[in-house]
């Protein structure tokens, strides 16, 4: 269905996610990928949701030569634990710190989009809650040299192990914790 409504776009992710990249695949979009280095700083102030709608936006004013029919859909994501954001762990202790941190805790998972054209921009934002069972080092250990999640907001991938054995609740979408609020962004996009 997207696929027809989007025609006279050209649809631009800005993402290297894998896994965003599959939801456009699953969602029948016609996209390219389109990648620019931004340095991902917001102001310290911001909170929750006025943090992944300050970098979704970030991340879309790289692209300042939009053409009139290309459509731009740029996103960011972060894990909001305790009035405190955890983006893409550093390394192997920076990993294992924030999943001691996130351990026998509720956390929220927080997705903005941004969909811009020359001519207009809408950001939109999804909140899953998150709880977390206790777990102990090695199954933290294990999950690091196993599945190395580097990539992903306050590293894991609810998708993998850790999720298999750590997620006691969601309230909410489990596409957003993958990386993508996808009802969300099917909603938006059917409504241009």
């Amino acid at each position: 269905m997207l696929r027809e409504k989007l025609k006279q776009y050209n649809v631009i992710l800005a993402s290297k996610s894998p896994r965003r990249q599959q939801f456009f695949k699953d969602l029948d979009i016609d996209f390219t990928i389109q990648l620019k280095e931004i340095e991902e700083i917001y102001p310290p102030e911001l909170k929750g949701t006025e943090i992944t709608d300050f970098l979704a936006d970030l991340k879309s004013q790289a692209f300042s030569n939009l053409s009139e029919n290309d459509l731009l859909i740029t996103s960011d994501t972060i894990v909001w634990l305790e009035e405190k954001a955890l983006g893409k762990p550093k390394d192997e202790t920076d990993a294992f710190n924030m999943l001691r941190a996130l351990s026998g805790k509720k956390h929220e998972v927080i997705t903005s989009i941004s969909i811009k054209s020359k001519f207009f921009q809408k950001i939109i934002n999804d909140v899953t809650t998150v709880s977390f069972k206790e777990l102990s080092d090695d199954e933290i250990n294990y999950y690091i040299k196993n599945y190395k999640p580097f990539d992903k907001a306050g590293a894991y991938g609810i998708q993998e192990w850790i999720g298999f054995i750590a997620i006691d609740n969601l309230e909410g979408s489990y596409f957003n914790v993958v990386g993508l609020p996808v009802h969300k962004l099917y909603k938006e996009l059917m409504n241009l």
